[in-house]
C-alpha cells in the first residue's frame, strides 16, 4: 500500500478501509510515550459523541471542552496556555455557544465562528467540538490530515483554509460513498488521514504489514476427495 501520492488520491474504499482498521494500533503506538493519549482518544472518539447526542439539544459542557482541549494538545502541539485559556469560560456560556453552534449547522462557518467566541477556541478546537457532534458534517482540522491533502500545505489556521479542507473531505467522502455502498463521513476519512500519516513516522511496520497482506495469495481451499 505504498502510495506513492499518499492517501488522499487513492479512490479504492478497501485500501481505506484497510487504514481505518489500524486506527487504534496507530493511536496506541504514538501514545506510547503519553499514556493518557490513548485513553483521551477513546473518550472523544467513542464517549463524548453519545453524551452529545443523547442531550435534547446538542452541547459540550464546560468539563467536556477542557478535557476535549486536552485531547487536542496531546494528539498535536502541546500548548499549555490554551488549556488554561479555555478554563477560564464560565460553565453556562460553553453551554449556550456550543448548543448554539450545533443549531446552526449546515452552516458550517457559522457554527465555527459562534465557537470561536469562547476563550481559547479557533477553527482547528472548534472543528473537533462540531466532529464530536455532527461527524457527517464536519471533520476535525488535525495537521497531518491537512497535510494529506494536496495544496493545503502549508496549514493556515484560518476559518477559510479549514472550509476549503472541508470541501476536499466532504468530496471523498462522497466517492468512497459511491465506491462502497458504505458509510463515509467527512470524520472518518480525517481519520483515515491521520492514521496513514501517522504510521509513516512512529510505526511504519503496520502499513507495511497492509502491503503484505495484499501481495499474500489467497489461501487455496482444500477439497475432499
Amino acid at each position: 500500500m505504498a502510495l506513492a501520492s499518499g492517501l488522499f488520491q487513492c479512490s479504492d474504499p478497501k485500501k481505506w478501509q484497510q487504514v481505518s482498521d489500524i486506527y487504534w494500533d496507530v493511536v496506541a503506538s504514538k501514545g506510547a510515550k503519553q499514556s493518557r493519549l490513548l485513553e483521551l482518544d477513546k473518550w472523544y472518539q467513542k464517549e463524548l459523541p453519545s453524551c452529545i447526542s443523547a442531550r435534547p439539544q446538542k452541547s459540550l459542557t464546560l468539563d467536556e471542552l477542557v478535557k476535549l482541549m486536552e485531547w487536542k494538545l496531546q494528539r498535536g502541539k502541546f500548548r499549555p496556555r490554551l488549556h488554561q485559556m479555555v478554563s477560564s469560560n464560565s460553565a453556562s456560556l460553553v453551554e449556550n455557544c456550543t448548543r448554539k453552534a450545533f443549531q446552526l449547522l449546515p452552516d458550517v462557518s457559522a457554527a465555527i465562528t459562534e465557537l470561536c467566541q469562547l476563550k481559547g477556541i479557533g477553527p482547528a478546537t472548534a472543528s473537533a467540538v462540531l466532529s464530536a457532534g455532527a461527524p457527517e458534517l464536519t471533520a476535525f482540522m488535525a495537521d497531518e490530515a491537512v497535510e494529506s491533502v494536496p495544496g493545503l500545505s502549508p496549514i493556515q489556521y484560518n476559518l477559510k483554509h479549514y472550509l476549503t479542507y472541508l470541501e476536499q473531505l466532504c468530496r471523498k467522502s462522497e466517492a468512497l460513498n459511491t465506491a462502497s455502498g458504505e458509510t463515509w463521513t467527512p470524520h472518518r476519512v480525517e481519520l483515515c488521514l491521520w492514521t496513514w500519516k501517522v504510521a509513516q513516522k512512529v510505526c511504519p511496520d503496520l502499513l507495511a504489514s497492509l502491503d503484505d497482506a495484499e501481495e499474500r495469495p489467497p489461501k487455496k481451499l482444500k477439497t475432499k476427495k
